[in-house]
């Protein structure tokens, strides 16, 4: 049994792998793809060839079967070195989508996918999110329905908000399979690729931050899709979904802790940097008081992420849980990006400075993977049921 001492020094060599390759594979090129508006699709198969990609996933599909603690401690030291906006796709196709598959595919989709997504030869993405349904998926109008005498569905409808829109060569997505019944009893889950015909992407969108995250919309036109496509039981997509969310919360809520962290530390170096009054900032009593409260929310935090994340890797965090991490640490995100950009000053404003990235980056944390307020719902009702 591994001890958590070697655990320590394994994640502590893992973080100093990343940072070595996010110098060499992303730092020269990151401003140009915040420009361009997409990073490129080769930057998959480096992250694969890197093995930073699907890490915990078993070995038999292609994974290195390492712990969860592993797989999030990639996504967590991009956020601490503000690649907020690969991260977000890269949590999606490495630590979302392989356990839709691993947890509710069959054998043949797993065989299939999981091994090509863990080389970055396969893009994932999943398109939940419609125009007219957000957060509550109950309102999904997607409609996949069975083709008489036929194993095959029809899937027509519009999605938005699609995180790898423009590169996916796969997308799960989210259908109604029964319009007789509520959403919940009557929706099924799909793989299709993005080579079937009438699988349209659509515009990517233009966000005020995470410049370079590819989020599209998708549209699809009387696309056949095979029943063997089904991932998970027919008509019970929402039980995959509600199995999963859980997973992508504390993705969130580990993405949050890691931007804080990135943000405290650029800020704190330039606080010994700049003077005011004839001292360094960092001798002003003000600002000292006012890094030690962000210190003190990233810490906490923190603390409650990591607590979570043992009990997601043993089956026993809740759903209640899950979201009071992905609520206070996205929230705390903001209000920590806010504060250190305002301990810049002026140049906390200008573009070419990392805390304004910080700042516009974080934004979204508190809407995407469930709104702070559909949040406080779950929370609430957990607590008065």
């Amino acid at each position: 049994m591994i001890q958590l001492k070697d655990i320590d020094e394994e994640i502590l060599l893992l973080k100093k792998s990343v940072e070595a390759f996010a110098k060499k594979e992303i730092e020269p090129y990151y401003q140009q793809w915040e420009q361009d508006g997409a990073f490129p699709k080769e930057l998959w198969k480096k992250l694969g060839a890197a093995g930073f990609l699907c890490v915990d996933i078993p070995e038999k599909y292609g994974g290195l079967g390492g712990p969860l603690s592993y797989s999030v401690t990639i996504i967590d030291e991009l956020s601490r070195l503000g690649y907020s906006s690969i991260v977000g796709n890269l949590s999606v196709h490495s630590i979302i989508i392989p356990h839709y598959i691993l947890n509710s595919g069959t054998e043949e989709q797993k065989n299939y996918y999981l091994p090509k997504m863990a080389t970055g030869e396969l893009v994932s993405a999943i398109a939940m999110t419609e125009p007219g349904a957000g957060s509550d998926l109950q309102g999904i109008q997607t409609s996949a329905v069975k083709k008489e005498n036929t194993d095959e569905y029809i899937i027509n409808g519009a999605k938005t908000f699609v995180s790898n829109g423009q590169s996916f060569d796969f997308v799960i997505v989210v259908a109604r399979t029964n319009p007789e019944v509520k959403a919940s009893r009557g929706t099924s889950l799909f793989i299709v690729d993005a080579k079937e015909q009438g699988v349209i992407k659509g515009k990517k969108l233009k966000k005020i931050g995470l410049y370079a995250k590819e989020t599209s919309e998708l549209f699809l036109e009387n696309v056949n899709v095979s029943s063997s496509q089904i991932l998970g039981e027919l008509d019970a997509g929402f039980v995959v979904l509600m199995k999963e969310l859980p997973r992508e919360r504390m993705a969130l809520a580990v993405i949050a802790c890691g931007a804080m962290e990135g943000a405290l530390e650029i800020t704190i170096k330039y606080l010994g940097e700049r003077e005011a009054f004839g001292k360094p900032l960092n001798q002003l009593q003000v600002i000292r008081h006012k890094v030690a409260e962000m210190v003190t929310e990233a810490k906490v935090n923190r603390a409650f992420v990591d607590q979570c994340l043992r009990l997601l890797k043993s089956n026993e965090l809740s759903t209640a849980d899950a979201s009071i991490a992905k609520l206070s640490s996205s929230e705390a995100q903001g209000r920590v990006a806010d504060g250190c950009l305002q301990l810049f000053g002026g140049y906390g404003y200008m573009k070419e400075y990392p805390i304004s990235r910080a700042y516009t980056d974080a934004r979204a944390q508190r809407i995407y993977g469930g709104t702070s307020e559909i949040m406080k719902e779950i929370i609430s009702k957990d607590i008065f049921s």
